[in-house]
């Protein structure tokens, strides 16, 4: 079996827990904000964040705004809009970065890796051939080619053309 090392993710997952009391999710929404929270989209039960350590250059999130730490106490409207969104957050990307393939999912619990376990959320990560190597291995870091900024940009104008 092959693994996937993230020791990246640590450093952020630590940053949470020791400077900010509260669910960085439910604050980074109400700050209303977008352009400095990196979100690209607001629905009526969710919205789409620009993950600001990305796995992926384009690594997005569909965020409900209700704070729950599992679907299963999620409103049906509002799982069917995070499936909706997913669909459309794959157009953006492959429009955007013709990615190879997606990752697409959600980790529940901390047990299961979710770095802010408190509210649930997806992850929609691009994927190409050949996109991890031996830097995140050896060196522990990770090369993301665009800049953030200049990645939420070209996402958020997307979403604009493609979302109803």
């Amino acid at each position: 079996m092959k693994q996937l090392w993230a020791p990246w993710r640590s450093r952020y997952i630590e940053s949470l827990h020791n400077s900010k009391k509260g669910c960085e999710f439910c604050r980074i929404e109400k700050q209303n904000q977008d352009d400095k929270t990196f979100i690209v989209s607001r629905h009526e039960y969710n919205y789409v964040v620009l993950n600001i350590y990305p796995y992926n250059n384009g690594h997005l999130l569909i965020v409900p705004y209700e704070h729950a730490n599992d679907t299963t106490v999620l409103p049906p409207e509002t799982l069917n809009e995070m499936m909706q969104l997913i669909q459309y957050t794959m157009k953006v990307l492959k429009n955007v970065f013709s990615p190879a393939g997606f990752n697409v999912g959600l980790n529940i619990g901390a047990a299961a890796g979710a770095g802010i376990a408190e509210h649930v959320h997806f992850h929609i990560v691009p994927r190409w051939q050949g996109d991890t190597n031996f830097l995140p291995v050896l060196g522990e870091t990770k090369l993301i080619s665009h800049d953030l900024k200049e990645t939420y940009e070209k996402v958020k104008s997307e979403f604009r053309k493609i979302v109803p």
